[in-house]
């Protein structure tokens, strides 16, 4: 991974993005009415479908929307391998982002490396990438149109009513983005906070090997798990607090890796509007 792509600003965007993508689609799919138990022994049906979707997509666009008026800090491995092939068992460091005020982007600076305060280092500036956009369907249209959504259960967790949403690859989808393709190539979980429409957890896990720079860079092989968690921020407002990504993968074509990788996001604090 290039310094420009740590999970600290576009990451983070692209983690979101992937999430918002999972619950935009609304028409495909009807209105989900089965009975499921909940505590107590009492049934009781399912949440309308769209309603559903519909709630859980607002908040979390104006989740995207607000991110980036956020500073935070981040706390992840090193990524770099070991002589045993496994990726991001390096050293923890502890990062402070600060959104960019004359435009998109944001500034990274290593606060704590394995615990230890740092001091004096240095400030690094990330832009977000520009360019003409493309034509065609966008990241999220692309998405959208390669998966397909179901509610299947009612789960109670820490004292709240969770919905579960499964997701899968729709048949004879045919992405045209990156984006697209990378979520035509898992299948998962979503938990929904039935009360607040408020994605808690997504959990996914590739079908199929999955390459990076024409497999030539990485790959990621088939099985491997990735897990995101999203908690409130502020009145009506949640962000994703952690990633994971647990699997197997090839590094230049030939050197085998394990991958056990995890970023966390935590102080969030608002620092423009």
């Amino acid at each position: 991974m290039s310094r420009g792509q740590g999970a600290g600003g576009s990451g983070r965007q692209t983690i979101l993005a992937v999430t918002l993508c999972l619950f935009v689609q609304v028409c495909d799919v009807p209105a989900a009415q089965d009975a499921r138990r909940v505590p107590g022994g009492v049934e009781g049906p399912l949440p309308d479908q769209q309603s559903l979707f519909v709630a859980t997509r607002d908040n979390l666009a104006r989740a995207e929307r607000e991110q980036r008026f956020f500073a935070y800090k981040e706390r992840r491995s090193e990524i770099r391998t070991n002589p045993f092939g496994r990726l991001g068992t390096g050293p923890l460091r502890v990062y402070d982002v600060v959104p960019l005020t004359d435009g998109p982007g944001f500034t990274r600076r290593l606060i704590e490396r394995d615990g230890k305060p740092v001091v004096n280092a240095e400030v690094e500036r990330f832009g977000t990438r520009g360019g003409a956009r493309r034509a065609g369907r966008s990241r999220l249209d692309d998405a959208l149109a390669a998966l397909d959504f179901k509610l299947d259960r009612r789960e109670w967790v820490a004292g709240r009513p969770l919905i579960v949403v499964k997701f899968t690859p729709r048949a004879g989808a045919r992405p045209e983005t990156r984006a697209g393709r990378l979520a035509h190539s898992f299948v998962g979980d979503l938990w929904v906070d039935e009360e607040l429409e408020e994605i808690v957890r997504a959990e996914a896990t590739a079908i199929e090997n999955i390459a990076f720079g024409y497999g030539l860079i990485a790959r990621l092989n088939k099985g491997t798990r990735v897990s995101v968690t999203r908690r409130q921020i502020e009145p009506n407002l949640w962000l994703p607090v952690s990633v994971k990504f647990q699997g197997q993968g090839r590094a230049m074509m030939i050197r085998k890796l394990v991958i056990d990788f995890s970023t966390d996001w935590f102080d969030y604090r608002r620092v423009a509007r």
